[in-house]
């Protein structure tokens, strides 16, 4: 794969209208990460060594830039932020430059700490929890 600019890749929310979605706008850093989750299977024919396997993996997404109250996606992730149960389970979308396909999630969202000093903007940020697997759309 190509080296690609980070500022280049595109997130959204699914709107409060299924299948309408929301660019998340005023971005200026991502990170995804992987988790995982393993069991020890290590027994006493391991001869010392320590053994084990992968039960469950997990991603996150987070997000982070600027502050925007008129902003269309930032005000969605407010307001499913908010949201508990079933209900907190909401689409989000997101994909590099060069993909042909959207990265599609399910996920629950946290939204970060908003700040800044004195000469600073004002912060936001969110992290979105996956639910489930991946899936993919094609970009149209």
């Amino acid at each position: 794969m190509a080296k690609y600019n980070a500022r280049d890749c595109v997130f959204e929310i699914e709107s409060a209208t299924p299948a309408t979605w929301v660019e998340i706008g005023n971005i200026n850093t991502f990170s995804k990460s992987h988790e995982e989750e393993t069991t020890d299977t290590t027994t006493f024919g391991s001869d010392g060594n320590a053994e084990s396997q992968k039960m469950q993996k997990g991603k996150t997404l987070t997000l982070e830039g600027f502050h925007d109250p008129t902003d269309a996606g930032q005000t969605r992730v407010a307001v499913v932020n908010e949201l508990l149960g079933d209900a907190s389970l909401i689409k989000i979308r997101f994909h590099a430059p060069a993909d042909t396909n959207w990265e599609v999630w399910n996920a629950h969202v946290n939204l970060g700490d908003q700040g800044g000093g004195n000469n600073d903007k004002v912060s936001w940020s969110a992290t979105f929890t996956r639910s489930g697997a991946s899936t993919t759309a094609v970009i149209s």
